[in-house]
């Protein structure tokens, strides 16, 4: 197996951030330093608008009261945030100051916000906020991505020196949105003891990229464990109330942007003792560029090396994620190819006279034998896109069903029955409810939520392609399976009124899907299991029970014309 190589490139990171002038416009709207910017004052909370003459570039800048940011992280709605949520996450917890500063001035913010679409979404949007204000910047920005699409440009968060916002809920459904976490900048001191100020509390969870500062230099880290690890250091060997003025970020930002550009190469040199050209690179950013040195830690008990050693477990470990992810895209040919062997077994086995799902359900050939490799392969895909969709915010998630609607509805129909098959042969009953997987279950819920016209031609069934049509009902055979096992039951039980309710109900439940032309002909072929039903049902009901299915099975005409399409039902 390949071995892939892989750096640490933090400090280049956060030279390339640095060295480039976001960082200086925003804060000079912030400082209030360039002319032109537009005030606005509102509940404890004042907004800067800024727009740059020379380029379409429009910065927000928002500053809070002098306010204690809360240490109690409070469960809070916001209509606004909704279409954040997914199956798994309902809620968040947010710092509770900056939560109520923001409802204070939702009206206000309401309409900041619907100024900034309505001019021109695709025009460069950066907003900030320096502590308190950092906060709120990054719920607006949030706040602001429920209607930007991946298409238009997003708006780009910087904070300085800001709070933990939110919690672990908060934190996965950024980050598990598209190039969501990517908006989000914050930009800390090592010397600042704000950001750090509840991370004993574990409820608080960062989020997007930490560029953390110091005297030696910067580094960055997306992964929000490497970011709280950090950050609880920190407020280990600095404590939490020393002196740290916030318009200290502004010399900070020069400095930063003159280090990135007369780069000090004495910094890259690397450890000989080291082999690990990875933790090399982690070394680099926590000794060097944050000043994290034996020296600093020793009298605070704090091993260098077991931080080091931390750190580089947590940012492989996100290298591991980011090369593994799941994306559908990638293996959709491969499904495709599984799904078209599928195809030319159903088409094989009509030859023989006993259709696809009784074929695999006997399993007598090597064909039959090898579709279970495809059945799996497709079966562990699509639990895996199902899964992930549960896990992305309601708006994306949707997004997502219909763009996968057509593909996940003809695997539902083509696949579950062998599903299905490996059960009743098994001696399973009762499939629907004590088998069915989630993922069949998901993706039927797909195509009822759903409201687009490619539902609406999945659902319709034109009777001039029935021949070729896969069974509307997924569970089809499920329900044969289980009134075959009706009919072996009528054997043994004394009270046989239920059981002959239930086969009743089948009957009709085939009708009507008969009549809809809904269910493939390939369920009249001799040896099917469908007929092998119809065979004891037929003798259990005698030849003077009448009804429409009896009609329309007992005529061999009637059942050749349904195959064709042109059969006209009474």
């Amino acid at each position: 197996m390949t071995q892939h190589k892989i750096f640490s490139s933090g400090i280049e990171h956060a030279s390339f951030v640095t060295s480039y002038q976001i960082l200086e416009k925003a804060w000079n709207v912030i400082s209030s330093s360039d002319e032109g910017i537009v005030s606005n004052d509102g509940v404890g909370l004042c907004w800067k608008l800024y727009k740059e003459q020379s380029s379409d570039l429009t910065i927000i800048a928002f500053e809070a009261s002098d306010l204690v940011p809360s240490s109690n992280p409070k469960e809070k709605n916001f209509p606004q945030f909704e279409f954040l949520y997914s199956k798994n996450i309902t809620s968040f917890s947010f710092n509770e100051t900056a939560v109520k500063l923001f409802d204070d001035n939702l009206q206000k913010l309401d309409q900041l916000k619907s100024e900034i679409l309505g001019t021109n979404p695709l025009k460069p949007l950066i907003i900030t906020g320096k502590g308190l204000g950092g906060s709120i910047a990054s719920l607006f920005t949030i706040s602001l991505l429920d209607n930007i699409g991946s298409t238009k440009k997003r708006p780009l968060c910087i904070t300085f020196g800001s709070p933990l916002l939110g919690d672990k809920n908060l934190q996965k459904a950024i980050s598990r949105s598209s190039n969501w976490n990517s908006c989000f900048i914050h930009i800390v001191s090592c010397y600042d003891p704000l950001p750090r100020r509840f991370i004993t509390d574990t409820t608080y969870m960062p989020f997007g990229t930490f560029l953390f500062c110091s005297d030696s230099g910067s580094s960055s880290f997306e992964n929000p464990d490497s970011s709280l690890l950090i950050l609880i250091t920190l407020s280990k060997i600095t404590g939490q109330n020393q002196e740290f003025q916030s318009a200290k970020y502004g010399d900070l930002v020069e400095k930063l942007k003159r280090k990135a550009v007369f780069k000090d190469s004495s910094e890259l040199a690397e450890d000989k003792t080291r082999s690990d050209s990875f933790a090399i690179g982690i070394c680099l950013q926590l000794q060097q560029a944050l000043g994290l040195t034996p020296h600093s830690l020793q009298d605070h008990n704090i091993d260098i090396n077991d931080l080091e050693t931390k750190i580089t477990n947590l940012e492989k470990l996100l290298i591991l994620q980011k090369r593994t992810s799941f994306d559908p895209s990638k293996k959709l040919n491969d499904m495709k190819r599984h799904m078209a062997q599928l195809e030319w077994y159903k088409k094989e086995t009509k030859t023989k006279n006993i259709g696809y799902y009784d074929s695999f359900k006997n399993m007598n050939t090597k064909s039959d034998i090898d579709v279970v490799g495809f059945q799996k392969s497709l079966k562990i895909y699509w639990e895996k896109l199902v899964g992930d969709v549960e896990t992305k915010p309601q708006k994306e998630g949707a997004a997502f069903r219909t763009r996968w609607l057509y593909a996940g509805t003809t695997y539902r129909k083509m696949v579950e029955p062998l599903a299905i098959a490996q059960y009743y042969k098994e001696g399973g009953k009762d499939y629907v409810n004590n088998e069915r997987s989630k993922h069949f279950k998901n993706l039927e819920e797909w195509l009822e939520e759903d409201t687009t016209k490619t539902k609406k031609e999945l659902n319709s069934t034109s009777r001039k392609d029935v021949e070729v049509i896969l069974t509307k009902d997924s569970c089809f055979w499920a329900h044969v399976e289980d009134a075959i096992l009706a009919c072996n039951e009528l054997k043994a039980v004394k009270d046989k009124e239920e059981v002959l309710e239930k086969l009743v109900e089948f009957e009709n439940y085939v009708y009507g899907l008969l009549k809809d032309y809904a269910v493939s002909p390939e369920i009249f072929l001799s040896q099917s299991s469908y007929m092998s039903w119809w065979k004891d049902y037929k003798a259990i009901k005698g030849s003077s029970y009448t009804s429409k299915l009896v009609n329309f099975m007992n005529d061999a005409g009637t059942i050749k014309l349904y195959g064709s399409g042109s059969y006209d039902f009474p």
